[in-house]
């Protein structure tokens, strides 16, 4: 299979110290920068499909571990996409390395930080104000991931279910994995 992508090693750089710059901007988690690598990669850059996308982001949700590892995965398609699975497995090192440290390192300094200053009226201020931005960029996310299918007047029964899954996530103690087993199965019968 010969590649779809002619990635030079200047792309890889690029690609890390997006994903650098990123790190420090997931307040919330690395999902909240899921609307961002949406762009970059997607929309700017063309290096993976909005299904693989979509894919990467689905895949990472329903198996057990880390919610960051749909990063892994984009690496994952976008290597292969660049040429094998040589460079699949390069691609989740610079996506995860990128992702991982500076938020790492960046936690843990601030981390010990806040705790030894926990009482202080600017420190509570900032984890109460920091709450909205969290729930805005999660909303970004499931914008995003909503609207690959492209016009919502045709896809109002997927909105309809997203719209539904959200409200269900909120107010239940359901868990996550039964709701994407039956938008699977939903889409497997074709109903969305």
């Amino acid at each position: 299979m010969s590649p779809v992508l002619d990635l030079g090693w200047s792309d890889w750089l690029q690609l890390f110290t997006h994903f650098l710059t990123l790190s420090l901007l997931s307040v919330g988690g690395g999902i909240t920068t899921a609307p961002d690598m949406h762009r970059y990669l997607v929309n700017q850059q063309g290096w993976l499909s909005d299904a693989q996308y979509t894919a990467s982001i689905a895949i990472a949700q329903s198996a057990p571990g880390p919610n960051i590892l749909f990063v892994a995965l984009l690496g994952w398609h976008l290597g292969l996409n660049a040429g094998g699975i040589g460079w699949a497995l390069f691609g989740v090192l610079v996506c995860m390395l990128g992702i991982i440290l500076p938020s790492s390192i960046l936690v843990y300094v601030t981390a010990r930080w806040s705790h030894a200053n926990r009482e202080l009226r600017a420190v509570r201020a900032f984890k109460l104000g920091m709450a909205p931005i969290v729930i805005a960029l999660l909303i970004a996310t499931g914008w995003i991931l909503a609207s690959v299918n492209g016009d919502p007047a045709r896809h109002w029964p997927l909105w309809l279910i997203t719209v539904l899954t959200a409200v269900i996530v909120w107010r239940t103690r359901l868990h996550l994995l039964w709701l994407l087993g039956l938008g699977g199965l939903l889409g497997w019968f074709g109903i969305v």
